[in-house]
């Protein structure tokens, strides 16, 4: 088998060590409605995996602006290892990131997923994998809970607006 080699996105070069870093985007009922970016670490081996030591920082879903960072349940300024500040990184194409996120919804058919996605130099936004149980802790990196984001798409009603709507809709009530 062979595989696609992703070369990261340059967005990442001094907040990333090594390995490959990726968003995930939370998405229920085909709304968007949180999104962090993982950043590996020396002590994650290079892996963008958050239990094995990579920063989680939250993005603001309406602006795709980096925020609040965390590596484990600490709240951090930089990256450990590039000493780089890792809040205030514009995600370029983050409207279309969405938009890729929503759809897997409609793929899936599943209520609730992690979607996460690489920002590759050539290609953009590519989808990684998609989760069934994404991990909590975007929650912290986000400094917010989920509950009451996923109380309020439980609460619409109607038909389904589509994907263009529901990115919107979850730009306007989720943006923090």
């Amino acid at each position: 088998m062979v595989e696609y080699r992703v070369l990261f996105d340059p967005l990442f070069e001094k907040i990333s060590y090594q390995g490959v870093p990726d968003i995930r985007v939370i998405v229920c009922r085909g709304y968007p409605v949180m999104s962090m970016v993982r950043l590996p670490t020396r002590v994650s081996g290079g892996k963008a995996n958050l239990h094995q030591g990579a920063i989680g920082v939250g993005i603001n879903i309406a602006t795709g602006v980096a925020n609040t960072a965390s590596i484990g349940n600490d709240v951090i300024e930089e990256h450990l290892d590039t000493g780089h500040p890792v809040s205030g990184v514009k995600i370029p194409g983050w409207k279309s990131i969405l938009k890729l996120a929503s759809r897997c919804y409609e793929i899936t058919g599943l209520g609730y997923l992690g979607v996460d996605i690489v920002l590759d130099k050539n290609r953009g936004a590519l989808i990684l994998k998609l989760n069934t149980r994404p991990g909590l802790n975007i929650q912290i990196a986000n400094s917010t809970g989920l509950g009451r984001l996923i109380d309020e798409i439980e609460q619409l009603q109607g038909d389904d607006p589509g994907v263009d709507a529901r990115v919107e809709i979850a730009r306007q009530r989720f943006g923090r």
